[in-house]
């Protein structure tokens, strides 16, 4: 088995091409074996294992630097850099990461959890390289959809200006998560659909073999062949491509002949998402990343249906409701239409839905001018993404007071993704925001109800947060109603202990208020509903009455919703009641089965249990 032999990148260089061919058949078959257990990103990693294995072939890494961009397109590359053994343990607990980490090996040079941010991290260490007097190689590998986030237009345009020796891999596969939008791609689809690229593509094999082998020779040569006009001459960079990113006979040579040249290169790469797996290949968009265990053979999942649904599909099935009687009703989204639940709304509405691509910064202020115009627009992001329109959210909504709903979807703790995933920062980084209102919901049925509640909204921004997965299974109103702006829920009735929680953290206060009860300790657990406003007549109201108070929140506690709790406390002149908040310290949550990080990081139903007892026994 060659895959086994490959201990670093340097024992690719001992390989013919036969080999190396049998090599990417390996890599496919352990990749599928070990995802088809443990889920994990699949169709684009195997549409780059032949690009990942001429790239370590050709360059010396780790001694060259590559920045692989995002992480979903990075599996071959942790298997061919001494990652094998640990592969099956690919973004379980303790396990390896997902994406790329500094702290996990040498080979992931810079750590790439969002999109778009390769080339610019590449222009940063290839200056470095200069000022620092070095000499290594430096190559950025980025997807087409990571073009349409606006930080790569940034570092394609100071690279060009910059003109420092850098390589640029675009692995164009037509998609991110979903198909790629936009004029970029586009010009892509132009590209690979031309007559010339065809006419490569059949040809590419005769064109190496008979080519003079010197490498300058060999580059320049394929230059001149291949010369679509393209936007990427305008930035400043010399142009390779399309080549066929799957074609190792081509990739190594031409790669061999450009790792010679001076100044900023692009290479235009087209890859198969989920080649060598015929139903990846036949739906990418279903297998961009698998969420349980499926049959080998059919590709089917094997994770049994549950009846109760996906708070994603709520909010889904209740804005499509929605805007049936509203018109004004439009639904934004940042390249994830299916993630959030938008594909649907877009199957209904389709002249109401917009995706931007992979932009969110570009999302939030287009919100704000349809807003402008006295329409209604839900921005639907998963709140780790949300982060990079933060400036957006400032300026162009919240200044303005421009009635936008922030739809964040895949908030507090989402396991495997790790921390450049988990949604924990959005309750510090709103409630900082003056005019927006920010809530969070107990479960599904009061998830519908906070979206009529902020569509019924036309006072300013509104947010709603709501968690990963399926939700509590409690009955659904036909009709929900909007809720008062502002205003907590008490669901149980205690003198000993006061438990403030909010969103997904509501159930399991509950839970241990059941607990507490048997223990003699009776709480009053209030669903605090709204992080912004707070209900602070009731908050200090019942703080004074018992005296000690928990705060349980699905988030970073600088900041957060304890925070606001305590601030409200000072505000008043309360100073003689104890306050514990549960919540992620000021770290962030590495990858891991949620249950056990919640556990970890002490804000799950025990972990309220033994506050509950620690407050109640120590007075």
């Amino acid at each position: 088995m060659v895959l086994k032999k490959i201990n670093d990148p340097s024992d690719l260089k001992n390989l013919n091409i036969t080999e190396l061919q049998t090599l990417a058949d390996e890599m496919r078959t352990h990749m599928l074996t070990v995802l088809s257990e443990h889920p994990g990103h699949f169709a684009p990693n195997f549409g780059t294992v032949e690009l990942a294995i001429a790239v370590h072939t050709v360059f010396d890494t780790p001694r060259d630097k590559v920045i692989w961009d995002i992480g979903h397109q990075a599996y071959p590359h942790k298997l061919l850099t001494g990652r094998l053994d640990a592969f099956e343990t690919i973004r379980q607990t303790d396990g390896i990461s997902g994406f790329l980490s500094r702290e996990e090996s040498k080979y992931d040079v810079f750590g790439g959890g969002h999109s778009s941010t390769s080339i610019s991290a590449a222009l940063g260490i290839a200056t470095a390289r200069d000022v620092n007097n070095d000499d290594f190689k430096v190559l950025a590998i980025i997807g087409d959809g990571g073009l349409t986030g606006g930080i790569a237009l940034e570092g394609l345009n100071a690279a060009g200006d910059f003109k420092k020796d850098m390589l640029v891999i675009l692995n164009d596969n037509q998609m991110s998560i979903s198909p790629t939008i936009g004029a970029i791609s586009k010009h892509f689809h132009k590209l690979i659909s031309s007559r010339g690229y065809n006419r490569l593509r059949s040809g590419a094999k005769e064109l190496v073999n008979f080519i003079s082998s010197d490498a300058k020779a060999l580059a320049q040569k394929i230059e001149a062949s291949l010369k679509p006009g393209t936007l990427f001459e305008e930035f400043g960079f010399r142009y390779f491509g399309p080549l066929d990113g799957n074609d190792l006979e081509t990739l190594i040579p031409v790669l061999t002949g450009i790792r010679e040249l001076s100044g900023p290169i692009l290479v235009h790469v087209v890859t198969k998402k989920g080649l060598g797996y015929k139903p990846a290949e036949e739906d990418p968009v279903g297998f961009y990343s698998v969420s349980g265990q499926f049959d080998l053979k059919t590709g089917k999942s094997l994770r049994p249906s549950s009846a109760i649904p996906k708070y994603t599909d709520v909010f889904s099935r209740t804005l499509i409701e929605e805007a049936k009687q509203d018109s004004r009703i439009i639904g934004v989204t940042a390249a994830m239409p299916g993630g959030t639940g938008l594909d649907k709304f877009a199957d209904v509405f389709p002249d109401r839905c917009f995706d931007v691509g992979l932009a969110e910064q570009c999302a939030v202020t287009f919100a704000a001018g349809l807003a402008t115009e006295g329409l209604k627009p839900v921005v639907a992001i998963y709140s780790t993404f949300l982060q990079r329109g933060y400036d957006q959210i400032l300026h162009d909504v919240c200044i303005q007071n421009l009635p936008v709903i922030f739809a964040l979807d895949r908030a507090g703790l989402v396991g495997a993704d790790g921390p450049t995933h988990h949604g924990v920062f959005d309750i510090a980084f709103l409630r900082s925001i003056p005019n927006i209102v920010s809530m969070a919901p107990k479960d599904e049925n009061e998830l519908q109800r906070m979206l009529k509640t902020a569509l019924n909204h036309d006072d300013g921004p509104i947010a709603l947060r709501y968690p990963r997965g399926i939700g509590i299974g409690v009955k659904l109103d036909a009709e929900p109603k909007a809720l008062p702006i502002g205003k907590a829920k008490i669901c149980r009735e205690g003198d000993d202990l006061l438990i403030l929680a909010i969103g997904n953290r509501v159930h399991p206060a509950l839970e241990a208020a059941k607990t507490l009860s048997e223990t003699g300790i009776e709480s009053t657990v209030v669903n605090t509903r709204f992080i912004k406003p707070l209900d602070a007549e009731l908050i200090l109201d019942l703080a004074k009455q018992i005296g000690k108070v928990i705060t349980v929140e699905d988030g970073v506690l600088m900041g957060g919703f304890g925070s606001a709790v305590l601030e409200t406390l000072a505000d008043a002149g309360i100073m003689d009641v104890r306050v514990t908040t549960l919540g992620v310290t000021d770290r962030f949550v590495e990858h891991g089965d949620v249950t056990t990080l919640y556990d970890r990081y002490g804000y799950d139903t025990q972990a309220i249990i033994r506050t509950g007892i620690t407050l109640a026994v120590g007075s």
